[in-house]
């Protein structure tokens, strides 16, 4: 659903120059860019700067810091010795699948009694439940462990207490009024932990790490131990990039660190994950991570269960694990056949109903016949279409309405449900993301009562979507060896964009052409004094109409190294274009 060029709408944000960044690139040696670029993801300390430039494992903080880890270790330590039964409850996405798998790989090696649990997302929803306590249970466990859930779920928490089941929670989603009644309750929000935005699988990589102390007595861990940590900062990378928390602090350590390991990673399950996407020997990146791998895995929980996915990363013989990666590739083309169909159906509905007008700050559907698994995703590219927050709700035939919503900056979607809870079954998630049951009649109203909480919330510049820029740059200060520099700054996502500048007054010098397929992309050579520099746009193909030789832009956009028989060059880009 990509949308063609158009003239912009986008307010840009040029960082002004700030005034360390000279210092700084002096002590770094490095380029003024390079320095202003760290400065404003506010690392203007050398010491900071050093190590972001070259983050080591050293950087990692100790897991004793995290709230009750200490606690918890100690408990599923002494329980992998008893021999109790224990359970690993997850989530269905990847950040909860690689936490079970971390947590599952670490028991596994103490020995312990220990399966796992992921429940069915149409059928049972996110996080701990009642009917899977309850199953759970007369299954015989002794202890549940969750992971990337259970922070809200009081109430199945206090019934497995209450049937004499020792729980215990990890979890990095918003914390409640109230703590659930575990044993413990392991989250970066709580107390005084140095990074409070570890993911789910971030938590659960610590949590090892400690129970490893634990089993051993040490403060040190054995050589297994040591070697097993090494080798599950590739499911962490996985579980953090894709679950998009800031690539800042260790949640970057993790990510590099993983990332470096997966291309050579013997676990099974990654080498058939990894050989199915045609990514054998290639070095990975976070882009590999969050649009090639993470869709896959997500595949099979929105288009069936989760099980399967997590039994490709936990402990399946290699030919299983070819066959599920097999099945998962299946499952992830489906899953965008059907994805495209919603969204242009969804993004149809929406301009019927004026949802794209700048009176209406909230995009509101339902749909009879959508896919419950998929409306997540859809949500997220009406964002970007109409730049305003927007909830989609599947009827998947138990009576209620599944919903899924996401936001833009500066908006709390779940602020918003929670204004809106008297016509809901239930809500959760934090300001970005979030998701809701709700009965039919009652549609109607909670798409009232969002327009009126989003009218009072959103105003009309947030509606313009921002283009936030490094600073402003000349065609002659991103050679290669700059442009080198900022890629070392990768992996980028979350609190760590990839860089991006103005370029100011460059004049268009070879007629554009169209390119890919259908011609949705654009390219031409662009001039700024004497530098010149090839200007490539995706999904801007109708660029080519309204330029020409001759014709002066402003340009903003990310300078990238182009290699080509031999020869490497920087090309530019484009992030959008001012006609001047």
């Amino acid at each position: 659903m990509s949308v063609a060029w158009r003239p912009s709408l986008r307010r840009w944000q040029v960082a002004p120059v700030h005034q360390k960044s000279v210092e700084l690139a002096a002590k770094l040696r490095t380029s003024p860019l390079i320095a202003q670029v760290l400065c404003n993801r506010g690392i203007a300390d050398e010491a900071q700067a050093r190590a972001f430039l070259n983050p080591k494992l050293l950087n990692l903080h100790d897991p004793l810091l995290l709230h009750d880890a200490a606690k918890a270790a100690d408990l599923i330590a002494a329980a992998a010795t008893k021999g109790r039964k224990i359970v690993i409850y997850g989530d269905y996405d990847v950040d909860g699948m690689t936490a079970v798998a971390i947590l599952h790989a670490c028991l596994k090696m103490l020995g312990a009694n220990v399966s796992y649990y992921v429940p069915h997302r149409l059928e049972e929803g996110y996080g701990l439940n009642d009917q899977a306590v309850e199953k759970i249970v007369a299954d015989g466990a002794e202890m549940i462990i969750t992971v990337d859930c259970g922070i809200s779920a009081c109430d199945a928490v206090a019934l497995a207490a209450g049937r004499g089941v020792d729980v215990i929670v990890t979890d990095h989603h918003g914390v409640g009024p109230s703590l659930p009644p575990a044993l413990a309750v392991v989250h970066p929000a709580l107390g005084e932990y140095p990074n409070p935005h570890l993911c789910g699988a971030g938590v659960a990589f610590k949590l090892a790490w400690q129970i490893a102390r634990s089993a051993g007595g040490e403060t040190r861990v054995d050589e297994p131990m040591r070697k097993f940590l090494l080798d599950a900062t590739c499911l962490a990378a996985l579980g953090t990039i894709a679950d998009v928390v800031p690539l800042v602090d260790e949640n970057r350590v993790l990510a590099l660190h993983g990332l470096r390991g997966l291309r050579e990673s013997q676990h099974p399950g990654l080498r058939a994950l990894i050989a199915s996407a045609d990514l054998e020997g290639k070095t990975l990146d976070a882009f590999h991570v969050g649009f090639v791998l993470g869709p896959r895995l997500n595949a099979c929980g929105r288009m069936g269960h989760a099980a399967l996915a997590v039994e490709l990363l936990t402990d399946s013989p290699a030919k299983r694990c070819a066959e599920i990666a097999a099945y998962l590739n299946e499952q992830n083309t489906q899953r965008q056949k059907v994805e495209r169909e919603i969204a242009q159906q969804a993004s149809d509905e929406a301009r019927q109903c004026g949802m794209d007008s700048p009176d209406c700050k909230v995009v509101v559907l339902a749909g009879e016949s959508w896919h419950g698994g998929v409306i997540g995703i859809v949500a997220s590219r009406l964002v970007e279409q109409f730049n305003k927050p927007a909830v989609l709700i599947a009827f998947n035939g138990d009576g209620l309405g599944h919903g899924s919503g996401r936001s833009i900056p500066g908006f709390d979607l779940r602020a918003a449900l929670e204004s809106c809870q008297s016509h809901l079954v239930s809500f959760g998630g934090h300001a970005m993301a979030g998701g809701l049951k709700i009965e039919p009649s009652k549609v109607k109203a909670f798409a009232e009562a969002m327009q009126e909480y989003a009218a009072s919330h959103i105003t009309d510049e947030q509606l313009a979507a921002p283009l936030e820029l490094d600073a402003e740059a000349t065609v002659a200060a991103v050679g290669p060896a700059v442009v080198s520099q900022l890629d070392s700054l990768a992996p980028f996502g979350q609190g760590n964009q990839p860089p991006a500048f103005a370029f100011r007054r460059l004049k268009v010098m070879t007629e554009p052409k169209r390119m890919g397929r259908g011609g949705k992309a654009v390219q031409f050579y662009a001039a700024q004094g004497e530098s010149r520099i090839r200007v490539v746009g995706f999904a801007m193909g109708d660029l080519a109409d309204s330029i020409s030789v001759g014709t002066m832009i402003d340009a903003a956009g990310r300078p990238v190294l182009n290699h080509f028989n031999g020869r490497t060059s920087v090309e530019l880009i484009l992030k959008d274009v001012e006609l001047l």
